[in-house]
């Protein structure tokens, strides 16, 4: 995952910067543990195509693993909206459920 994450860094550092790449380096960050520097990747992916709904629920779980549970939830929010803009409605129902789990008050079981 380390050499993933040079390549796709050589890359950007080259001036290839573009949402796909972003959306990339900030998943790969995601699962390599780095929270910090998979929320400003995904950050950026998001601002250069607030559309991409895939990079919004990235954003959410990054956010999420940092315990923004807040910034997590806008986060989703925003790309429950992008999702159902472009007819992505299998994104939209996944996010709408990481929403409702991060907004149960801890302790709560849920039946569904």
């Amino acid at each position: 995952m380390a050499a993933l994450t040079e390549r796709l860094s050589a890359r950007l550092q080259a001036g290839a910067d573009n949402h796909i790449l972003r959306f990339a380096l900030g998943t790969t960050c995601l699962k390599c543990g780095d929270g910090p520097a998979a929320i400003v990747h995904l950050e950026r992916a998001v601002a250069l195509d607030p559309d991409y709904s895939a990079a919004w629920a990235q954003l959410g779980r990054a956010r999420l693993q940092a315990g923004l549970t807040e910034e997590a939830c806008t986060a989703w929010q925003s790309g429950i909206g992008a999702a159902e803009r472009r007819g992505d409605i299998q994104s939209a129902r996944q996010m709408q459920v990481f929403l409702k789990r991060a907004s149960k008050p801890v302790g709560t079981v849920d039946h569904a």
